[in-house]
């Protein structure tokens, strides 16, 4: 059923657009691989790609808080808060719009993981961030979902 964009399809696409790292650049050539249709991907793989937005923007600072109390992790911590702080010059400067622009953005080091991040470490309230991430994720699902068609289309 994998192959015929059903139910198990929809699901991996959704699971996928969630995770780090891929988020919904691999979702969406996955679930259109996987038989669906290049718009159903998109939707469940922006869908999945917000989902743990919000869980990153409340509990991200308490989470780092507990980890940079471990050897192990307190350095990882300190390294990906910096890395933040530098992908945040952009959001710094314009905030929403460029919270949006950073989201938007299709590249490794972006997405709504990355905006979460800043956004939380920036102090921006998840009432202001969750738009604006939102439409950022909107616009990469789309240029993903155009590049993915195009290159289906190619084929």
């Amino acid at each position: 059923m994998l192959g015929t964009g059903g139910l198990p399809a929809l699901w991996m696409t959704f699971l996928v657009g969630m995770t780090p790292i891929l988020e919904l650049r691999g979702a969406i050539p996955l679930g259109a691989a996987a038989g669906l249709p290049p718009l159903t991907a998109c939707a469940a793989a922006i869908l999945g790609n917000l989902v743990p937005v919000p869980f990153i923007m409340l509990l991200v600072r308490r989470v780092f808080r507990w980890l940079r109390k471990t050897a192990f992790f307190g350095p990882r911590i300190d390294w990906l808060e910096r890395r933040a702080h530098l992908k945040g010059r952009l959001v710094r400067k314009y905030r929403l719009p460029g919270l949006i622009l950073l989201v938007a953005i299709p590249l490794p080091g972006t997405g709504a993981w990355t905006g979460a991040l800043v956004a939380a470490l920036l102090d921006i309230r998840l009432r202001n961030a969750f738009p604006a991430i939102t439409a950022g994720v909107v616009i990469a699902g789309g240029i993903i979902t155009l590049l993915t068609a195009g290159v289906a289309g190619l084929l």
